[in-house]
């Protein structure tokens, strides 16, 4: 990363006025004096001021005025803060797979059930995914991003108290559901507010995060759970141990997370798409200020914006419409999801997503139990005796060290996808490390040793975490802004039902035959890697 995006970002917000939060106020005194970062409004009522002349000052399109809005500190920030909301999201979903070897013995539950646990989160992430991405192309992304967190945050530190397996459970899906929402329009709000060529490059610094959260729940894990001394247990039966309050930890990035989306803007490409061109400009000429030190917002060289589209498919204020005609816009976004030229597109997209998530998902959330199993009987896969594994006491400290450095894999993955995205092309880094992932699941069941499964896994962390971060940059640039958050969360949801089947698949065979997921997941991997060379190129092109 440059000098200039390594800028410090320990600014103040209060430069940055947002007048449709200010009401009847007598004097420009008391609007100082509710200074704030930006206007929230998504609305149109302004809609007659922005058509402008094009012979009363200098237009450009979107693209033009980010490039004429700089790169720099303002970028840092919001690297900040949508990373640690997208980590946010990787501790909650991986939480699961670290809780699993000890909720599986205070809880007594079965290898199926272990199943329905770690595929729970993903169902409740395919109803948000959907549901809160395609709402992002309606009302906006930082509302619906907010909206999400919550969600995930409330549901989440509920689920540690919950007693009961199924209500843990229910509680669980309604915490993937925030999970869901905000995973896709992070990506589109953060991706709205790149360069054409430094888009690439910044998210995937962003999916470095997910690698970030992955190492933060791999580190609490080993320092909370093993931990007896910790929780509560009253004699009347409530108990409060280790792992659950390990499961509470694990909100506070989410809950943080809203707090830092209130002092955001609203996507100004967003805006523009829905006829608000005068809150955009606002918006891009305060970026000018925060990147160019000693600058004006005034001084902004561009005096009115143009939509990359006449015909905007979204012209209404999203929070005025009703609830049925929202529903209809979403329809018709996701529609246009299977019109020329996105078929193939999406098609392709879908059909990557889904063998991706399946082996990923399928394999990564139950490496603590393989770990746990390599422990009782020296292998993962040619030995498994539910008994020994069922009523075994709590698990070793190894286990999570294990799993701390499966996480800690993915940081040469992550860093060579930054140092490489603008280098090659998309496809060829997702079709490579799809392939290779593969050949590395398919050689995990002939392994015979504890060590021997941590390095292969390792192995799979690092690699796999490639074609993550180039579908994240690749699911921003296909789409068009008025469908991109829509083609994520339709994304979102094959992501998701590959990653149930994957657990639920897991889940059923682990005990019965533990190569048959193991090729499987080889062979949809590759399959995946394969289909990746029909996308076309999308490196350093303009945002549609």
């Amino acid at each position: 990363m440059s000098t200039e995006e390594n800028t410090s970002t320990s600014v103040s917000y209060t430069r940055l006025v947002a007048d449709d939060d200010v009401e009847d106020f007598d004097d420009a005194a008391k609007v100082d004096e509710t200074s704030l970062l930006v206007d929230h409004s998504t609305g149109n009522e302004d809609s007659n001021k922005n058509e402008k002349d094009s012979t009363n000052g200098v237009g450009a399109s979107y693209s033009e005025a980010v490039e004429a809005s700089g790169f720099g500190k303002f970028h840092a920030l919001l690297l900040i803060v949508c990373g640690w909301a997208n980590m946010s999201d990787a501790v909650e979903i991986l939480s699961v797979s670290f809780l699993l070897p000890d909720a599986s013995v205070d809880m007594n539950i079965s290898s199926v059930e272990k199943g329905l646990l770690t595929s729970i989160i993903f169902v409740g992430m395919l109803v948000g995914g959907y549901l809160w991405g395609s709402l992002a192309d309606v009302r906006g992304r930082r509302q619906i991003l907010i909206y999400s967190l919550s969600c995930n945050a409330f549901f989440g530190a509920a689920s540690s108290v919950c007693q009961n397996f199924w209500l843990f459970l229910f509680m669980r899906f309604l915490s993937g559901v925030g999970v869901g929402g905000s995973i896709p329009v992070i990506f589109s709000y953060f991706g709205e507010f790149q360069p054409n060529n430094h888009r690439g490059k910044m998210i995937s610094a962003l999916s470095t995060f997910w690698m970030a959260g992955n190492i933060l729940t791999a580190g609490l894990a080993w320092a909370i759970i093993p931990r007896e001394h910790l929780g509560y247990h009253n004699p009347d039966g409530f108990s409060y141990e280790s792992w659950r309050i390990f499961v509470a930890v694990c909100c506070i990035p989410a809950a943080s997370s809203v707090l830092t989306f209130l002092l955001m803007p609203e996507s100004p490409k967003f805006l523009l798409e829905q006829g608000n061109e005068e809150k955009s400009l606002d918006i891009m000429k305060k970026i000018y200020s925060w990147n160019h030190k000693g600058v004006k917002a005034s001084d902004y060289p561009i005096d009115y914006l143009v939509p990359s589209s006449k015909d905007k498919q979204h012209t209404a204020d999203g929070r005025k419409m009703t609830l049925r005609v929202q529903f209809g816009a979403l329809f018709m976004a996701t529609k246009q999801l299977f019109k020329r030229p996105l078929t193939g597109i999406t098609i392709a997209m879908l059909v990557i997503i889904f063998n991706l998530s399946f082996g990923y998902y399928g394999l990564f959330m139950w490496f603590p139990e393989l770990f746990k199993r390599v422990e009782n009987g020296g292998s993962a896969c040619s030995y498994f005796n539910e008994s020994a594994v069922t009523n075994s006491t709590v698990p070793s400290d190894r286990i999570y060290v294990d799993g701390f450095f499966t996480s800690l894999s993915n940081l040469p993955g992550n860093l060579l996808t930054i140092f490489l995205m603008d280098k090659l092309s998309r496809k060829f880094l997702i079709t490579s490390s799809m392939i290779v992932s593969g050949i590395s699941v398919f050689f995990i069941w002939f392994l015979k040793t504890r060590i021997q499964v941590l390095i292969m896994s390792c192995v799979f962390g690092a690699i796999s975490v490639i074609t993550w971060n180039t579908l994240n940059v690749v699911g921003v640039e296909l789409y068009p802004t008025s469908c991109r958050s829509t083609a994520l969360g339709v994304q979102s949801v094959f992501n998701r039902m590959g990653a149930i089947l994957g657990n639920l698949m897991f889940g059923i065979l682990i005990d019965l035959n533990c190569s048959v997921p193991m090729i499987l997941i080889a062979v949809l991997l590759a399959v995946g890697g394969f289909t990746a060379l029909t996308l076309p190129n999308t490196s350093k092109k303009e945002l549609k």
